[in-house]
């Protein structure tokens, strides 16, 4: 059997189930793969490794490697490697990441630059699999051209074909069609800023926008739907994926879970129960969005934090999604029973465990609440998995195109983009009725949310403050009204009985006496911290929420300015934005106080909703990029010639990319230098933690 290594790198399983989708593939091409994780390092070892590597390397924060792949990073990383270390690898490799984030892929490129710069050679082209768009687009066609890669390489390495070939270079490596090959021999530091966005025009991507648009157009004239296809989807014969094996076998048991709660679900991380002690509105009524400040009494636990750190809420789905899916499943019977999990003996899942996410004995209440993100968006697999438990025959064609090749922009449109959850789909395919081991195999795991600590502990000994949105987007279901986040919408709930309207958090009552807890936990400690130097200049852009870090910040600063009266202070520059004035205008009365103490030395803030007084000359500025142009001189002196500091926090999706382009183009204008020049400037403040980013999407 031909054998290869495969290695992922995982955050939040993805990179593991392709993994494991590429594993079970292999076996049908006359492949064996040797699956490890790449935390794994006793189980293989590159260093004498024969058979060709298979990578597939997620990419998590704002462009960091895995968790699971710091240690391994950091080894390749080590300076006194020869340039030749792994000259005797050949290698594919697959990188996930999202286009939302300006480091796009970042964990996968990190490891295939250092891999090329040890000597190692690419048999196959890397793929980068856009989760924004949806990661099949690039990953199924990606695999599909492995094996041709994988033979290709085994028949040079078996003497077949003239040795000349036997390193293929990544230029002639096989490439499925619709994976078209990269420039990944760009600069590194240019690489890191995304290169390959470069030069899509505005035009191009307009253009784009309008096909989909006028495509989207045609399609609605024949009134597709999540249930419904139209020709020619309706009438193609369909490729489908083979059926994922099944590998769980569950039994309920009558007698209850013990002492259940939040914190017996599984977590490396310390869990600790607080109470919220405030909770305040910062948003008018009339608001667009209601953002809300709680302020956590952290009093009777050890958490040291600092302004810019983040730490996880632990939240549970909602109560009425839960047992809604209870009832469609025909489960609520037996939801205090507890869950039982076994391996099936006769499972063909290759490494087949079981979830380490649900606790042994829990309660099938508990699993469904506490354990599984099931508002998840159902990955093709599952839609697969789902249509063998269909009876409608119209019913089950639908979820097989769903999931087929033929019907990929059928489920970007109708389950991705609608962010169509199992209930969702459950409730628009009644004759599916699939079995409890199904969901348990399939559904996530219900991830922890993080939060920027929007306070100083200088300033708030024993308090933690945090502030968010709450999110809310329509529901696919016509009847259901719309979902509030799984997170936001469960805090909203706990602190409505005792939510203050908009006041000074230092007036402010304390909340209830019965205070309701929350669970939460620290996070990794990250770079997003205020300057050693007190005296280095910093320039912070944080419009809506993004605020909150930079308010904790300048709390610290102020604490800092009262000891130290002679101590030398850098300038602080706030470039904030909201829509309304007088609706959204976080922290108003706060940033006021810092601009009259000079805590902090510029406020420039912008309101894109509100129309321009007609006695100013000038047009106000609507985005926070509108006021950093406008003060592009400052800027690049503060990053370009007083060792500054720039800190981005706030909306990866358009914000923080539109910040990123308008430094570039500071940088490119004030020092005199080409686009490229400016990037690898930019780059190299990313490289130094000069430009630090704390953004989400």
């Amino acid at each position: 059997m031909r054998r290869f290594l495969l290695l992922y790198a995982t955050q939040r399983g993805q990179a593991k189930a392709i993994a494991e989708e590429i594993s079970e593939q292999a076996v049908s091409h006359g492949f064996s793969a040797d699956l490890h994780c790449i935390s794994e390092s006793e189980k293989y070892d590159l260093k004498t490794e024969t058979g060709p590597l298979v990578m597939v390397v997620s990419t998590t924060g704002t462009g960091d490697p895995p968790d699971t792949a710091r240690k391994f990073v950091k080894e390749i990383h080590d300076k006194t490697l020869p340039t030749d270390y792994f000259a005797h690898l050949q290698y594919g490799l697959l990188g996930l990441g999202d286009s939302e984030y300006t480091y796009f892929c970042n964990g996968g490129k990190v490891i295939d630059k250092r891999l090329q710069e040890l000597g190692a050679q690419r048999f196959y082209d890397t793929g980068h699999a856009d989760d924004c768009v949806g990661l099949e687009l690039v990953v199924e066609p990606w695999i599909d051209g492995l094996w041709a890669a994988l033979t290709k390489h085994f028949k040079s390495f078996g003497g077949q074909e003239d040795m000349s070939d036997a390193l293929p270079q990544a230029s002639d490596a096989p490439v499925s069609t619709a994976v078209k090959p990269e420039l990944l021999h760009i600069q590194s530091q240019v690489e890191l800023l995304r290169l390959e966005d470069v030069g899509k025009g505005e035009s191009e991507l307009r253009e784009q926008n309008e096909t989909n648009r006028s495509q989207r157009g045609r399609i609605e004239d024949f009134d597709a739907s999540l249930v419904r296809s139209v020709p020619p989807l309706s009438q193609n014969s369909l490729s489908i994926p083979a059926v994922p094996p099944e590998y769980l076998e569950v039994h309920l048991q009558e007698s209850p879970g013990q002492g259940e709660n939040q914190a017996s679900a599984p977590s490396g991380d310390p869990i600790f129960q607080v109470p919220i002690s405030k909770a305040i509105r910062l948003t008018a009524d009339d608001a667009v969005k209601t953002t809300l400040l709680l302020e956590l009494d952290i009093s009777k636990i050890e958490l040291s934090h600092q302004p810019g750190d983040s730490f996880n809420v632990i939240c549970p789905n909602s109560d009425s999604e839960v047992e809604n899916l209870l009832q469609r499943l025909q489960l609520a019977d037996v939801r205090a029973h507890r869950v039982i999990l076994k391996i099936k003996t006769d499972t063909k899942k290759k490494g087949a465990a079981l979830p380490p996410h649900m606790p042994e004995g829990s309660s099938l209440q508990f699993i469904l609440t506490w354990c599984l993100e099931i508002r998840a968006v159902p990955k093709k697999a599952f839609l697969r998995a789902l249509a063998e438990h269909t009876s409608s025959a119209t019913e089950k064609r639908r979820l097989q195109e769903l999931c087929s090749k033929q019907g990929a922009a059928d489920y970007n449109r109708f389950v991705r983009d609608a962010n169509v959850c199992l209930l969702d789909l459950l409730l628009a395919f009644p004759s599916c009725q699939p079995p409890l081991s199904l969901l348990l195999e399939h559904l996530p795991k219900l991830q922890p949310r993080p939060y920027s600590c929007a306070s100083s502990s200088l300033r708030h000994p024993d308090k933690l403050h945090f502030v968010f949105n709450i999110v809310e987007f329509p529901s696919s279901t016509t009847s259901a009204s719309p979902r509030k986040g799984v997170c936001t919408g469960w805090l909203a709930t706990l602190v409505a009985p005792f939510l203050q309207p908009n006041t000074d958090v230092s007036d402010a009552d304390s909340g209830d006496a019965l205070a309701p807890e929350i669970p939460i936990s620290p996070r990794a400690t990250n770079s997003f911290h205020l300057p050693e130097d007190p005296s280095a200049p910093i320039i912070m852009v944080g419009p809506g929420t993004g605020v909150a870090p930079f308010v904790g910040f300048l709390q610290h600063r102020e604490k800092l300015q009262e000891r130290h009266p002679d101590g030398s202070f850098g300038a602080a520059w706030l470039f904030f934005g909201c829509r309304h004035k007088d609706r959204d205008y976080l922290f108003r009365e706060e940033l006021g106080h810092f601009l009259k103490t000079g805590v902090l030395t510029h406020l420039k803030v912008s309101f894109s909703r509100d129309a321009a007084p007609e006695e100013e000359e000038e047009a106000p500025a609507k985005y926070v990029q509108d006021n950093l142009q406008r003060h592009s001189q400052q800027v690049a002196r503060i990053l370009l010639q007083e060792n500054g500091y720039v800190y981005v926090c706030g909306d990866a999706k358009n914000m923080a990319k539109d910040v990123n382009d308008t430094l570039i183009g500071i940088i490119s204008k004030e020092a005199g230098v080409d686009k490229l020049e400016a990037m690898k400037t930019l780059a190299t403040l990313k490289q130094e933690k000069r430009y630090l980013q704390d953004i989400w999407s």
